[in-house]
């Protein structure tokens, strides 16, 4: 082997997994599950089995595999595996149609399909062709994989090399798709999850090897990708997986179970797990005692992202648990988080300041810094960015701008150098010819007592001109009413300035959300 190839030389599975066993941590736990525990060298064995069980199947090099699979240890089995094999593996929303996972296997020309025993009967109804794909391998939590590849498996050596990458080696994909047009295959590189686990994981949360993380969000997607994936792995710490819906119910059960240091949610949940416990509070009858033990006592710290966290439900939170809710904002295409408050430096609605490691602008329509205070486009640049959306020239031309990528969403920066949402830049409507930020509107709403959650979104009025309209969810015990529509418009009447009060309220009972848990505003403009 050359000089040149050992000095490039690096495979992401090698670091997350083979490097924490040269360290002598093999024997620690490296994922909690209900069915089993798995070691780090249980979990090495799996991936050296199942890398060399690919190369039987016959995937090769920047072959593409895609997995729809559960929050199970299979999925950490079969991602690595492909990474240390050298193939590319393309994690998929579960909560998708035959119709999606046809355009998924087609786009991404993958080879392979690996999927969770409850989705095959999704799978079975694809109707259309599926030129590209070669053999699928059905998993089972409790059994693994079904034959062949169980076979395989059973056979294919427990030592494995990995493959000569290099940091720049494409290692995995993950599908993002906007409200409009087909969804966009970002396409990341080796190191970029090294990246972020040292900036955002460590550089900000302080993970260390004692450490058990525990994520509501799902490893399809780049939140749940680094929580569960990578994140625990990157330390020698150890992770919780649960691959049921994550409802408040159970993830209280999960939190009292397995005590987990850190934990990750989304606004959604921690306003669910909030009327949750509120509701086992007043059937308790008892007086509640900050300090006594409780499903979070073992928490440090809790980290919010998917879209802006009300102030409300963060003091809410804190006032109940005593335990912060760290917001942040990250994005497929730069892999994970890269801003967020911090321990010891929370603003309650801000988004925080910049992750370490990750610069920031703020523009204009013409690319040019906006003064402090305006709201403008927000930029960042960081090593963990994507190098591409696979087969989409113009939508990488438009969004990675050299070392900048345009991530969509309007901010602006106050006097302390908070970042502040205001909201993604097909949201925002002007009223009376001024910008209005649908955020600040809804974390208003959200701040009187009788509301669990809020979307603003433009609507004409008789002029033909836009006006804030509001959907609400009322919390337990409120009924829709003229008297608290007129009472919701004075609330924020007389905390924000009168051009951004909504016109029009209407009460519902749930808001369209994606599989994320962002709220969908375009689908409630539609409605119109």
């Amino acid at each position: 082997m050359s000089d040149i190839i050992q000095q490039e030389y690096f495979n992401a599975a090698d670091y997350f997994i083979d490097r924490i066993i040269r360290q002598g941590k093999g024997h620690k736990i490296a994922i909690y599950t209900d069915h089993r525990n798995y070691t780090y060298n249980d979990l090495q064995k799996m991936v050296n089995k199942t890398a060399n069980a690919m190369r039987v199947l016959g995937l090769r090099v920047e072959d593409k595999m895609m997995l729809l699979l559960l929050d199970v240890p299979q999925f950490f089995a079969l991602f690595w595996g492909a990474v240390k094999m050298g193939a590319i593996p393309i994690p998929v929303n579960t909560m998708m149609t035959p119709a999606d996972y046809e355009f998924y296997l087609n786009d991404s020309r993958a080879r392979v399909l690996a999927v969770s025993e409850e989705f095959l009967p999704i799978v079975n109804s694809i109707q259309g062709d599926l030129p590209y794909l070669r053999d699928i391998i059905v998993i089972s939590e409790t059994e693994g994989a079904r034959i062949p590849f169980k076979q395989k498996y059973k056979s294919a050596a427990a030592v494995a090399k990995a493959a000569l990458t290099t940091r720049d080696d494409v290692c995995f994909w993950l599908y993002s798709s906007g409200s409009t047009g087909s969804p966009k295959g970002a396409v990341h590189s080796q190191n970029d999850m090294v990246v972020t686990s040292k900036n955002f994981a460590q550089g900000v949360l302080g993970i260390h090897e004692d450490d058990i993380l525990f994520s509501a969000a799902r490893m399809f997607f780049a939140y749940g990708l680094g929580n569960s994936l990578y994140f625990p792995l990157s330390v020698g710490a150890s992770v919780v997986l649960n691959p049921n819906p994550p409802k408040p119910d159970v993830m209280f059960q999960y939190l009292e179970k397995y005590r987990p240091t850190v934990f990750f949610g989304i606004p959604t949940l921690y306003g669910q797990m909030l009327e949750y416990q509120a509701r086992l509070d007043q059937e308790s009858g008892k007086k509640i005692d900050p300090d006594a033990e409780h499903a979070l006592s073992s928490v440090r710290i809790c980290v919010s992202a998917g879209e802006a966290l009300p102030t409300e439900i963060y003091r809410r939170w804190k006032k109940r648990y005593g335990v912060d809710i760290l917001d942040g904002i990250g994005s497929t295409e730069m892999g994970h988080i890269f801003i967020s408050n911090r321990p010891g430096e929370i603003k309650p609605g801000s988004t925080g300041k910049p992750v370490p490691g990750y610069e920031l602008r703020i523009v204009d329509d013409e690319g040019n810094d906006v003064p402090q205070g305006e709201i403008g486009t927000l930029l960042v640049n960081g090593d963990s960015a994507a190098q591409s959306y696979w087969r989409k020239r113009d939508k990488t031309r438009k969004t990675m701008l050299g070392e900048w990528v345009n991530t969509g969403d309007k901010y602006y920066i106050d006097q302390d150098g908070f970042y502040w949402c205001a909201g993604r830049a097909d949201d925002m409507l002007k009223s009376g010819g001024i910008w209005v930020s649908p955020l600040e509107v809804e974390n208003c709403l959200v701040g009187h007592k009788a509301v669990l959650e809020a979307a603003v979104v433009g609507q004409k009025d008789d002029k033909g001109l836009d006006k804030p309209k509001a959907y609400i969810i009322l919390r337990e015990g409120y009924e829709p009413s003229e008297e608290l529509v007129e009472e919701l418009k004075k609330w924020v009447l007389d905390r924000l300035a009168k051009y951004k009060y909504p016109r029009w309220i209407e009460f519902v009972k749930e808001l369209p959300k994606s599989s994320t848990g962002k709220t969908q505003r375009f689908k409630l403009r539609n409605l119109g």
